[in-house]
C-alpha cells in the first residue's frame, strides 16, 4: 500500500478516537516511557508539540522539567528543522504549518539531545517511521551527528508490521505504546 493511502487511513483513525479515550492511552504512553531508563538516564530531551491527535506530551515536559533535564522543541527553518530550549510550556506560537513552535532563541544541537521523542502518523516493528510527508525530521537527523536514542510514540493501532522505506528513512530506536515498549535494536544498546 502506497505511503498516502496508509496515512490517510492512520489519520482517520487517529482522528476517530474519542477525547477519554485519546487521553487515558495518551497517559498510559506517556507513563511507559517516564518510567523506563532512558528517560531517567537523559539529560536533554527533544519534545514534538502534539497536533492532529498525536500522543501528547505535557506529562513527559513536566517531568522532565522537575528533573532539571534541558528540553528542546523544534521549529521550522527553510526546509529543516532548529531545537530550541524551553523551559516554560507557554512559550510557544504558533508556527509552521500550524504547529506550536518555541518562541525563544536559545538553540540546542541535535548532537547535544540525549532522547529525542519523534511524532508521526505510523510506525512499523523494525523501528520505521511515516510522518506527514514532508520530511523534515529525516533531513535534520541526517544533517548532523546524532548520538541520542530515537523514541516513537504512538497509540497500537499506529504500530504496523511493515510500513514502505526509502533509503533516506531515518529508524527509531524505540516504539512506545499504550501497550508495549519495543526494542527495535538490542535492548543493552538503548537503556
Amino acid at each position: 500500500m502506497p505511503k498516502s493511502l496508509i496515512r490517510k487511513e492512520l489519520l482517520a483513525q487517529r482522528h476517530a478516537l474519542c477525547p477519554a479515550e485519546r487521553r487515558l492511552l495518551g497517559e498510559a504512553i506517556q507513563g511507559r516511557l517516564l518510567a523506563g531508563s532512558m528517560f531517567r538516564q537523559c539529560r536533554t530531551l527533544g519534545l514534538y508539540s502534539p497536533i492532529r491527535n498525536e500522543v501528547p506530551t505535557q506529562d513527559i515536559f513536566q517531568a522532565a522539567a522537575l528533573s532539571g533535564k534541558t528540553i528542546a522543541y523544534p521549529r521550522v527553518r527553510d526546509a529543516s528543522l532548529e531545537f530550541i530550549a524551553v523551559a516554560d510550556p507557554g512559550a510557544f506560537e504558533k508556527g509552521a504549518f500550524g504547529i506550536p513552535e518555541p518562541k525563544g532563541d536559545h538553540a540546542v544541537a541535535i548532537a547535544a539531545i540525549d532522547l529525542l521523542i519523534v511524532p508521526g502518523v505510523a510506525f512499523d516493528l523494525s523501528g520505521g517511521r511515516l510522518g506527514y510527508g514532508k520530511g523534515y525530521y529525516d533531513r535534520a537527523l541526517a544533517a548532523e551527528t546524532f548520538h541520542g536514542r530515537l523514541v516513537g510514540l504512538c497509540y497500537e493501532m499506529q504500530l504496523l508490521a511493515f510500513l514502505p522505506r526509502e533509503s533516506h528513512d531515518v529508524l527509531m530506536d524505540v516504539i512506545v505504546t499504550e501497550q508495549r515498549t519495543l526494542f527495535t535494536k538490542e535492548p543493552a544498546a538503548v537503556l
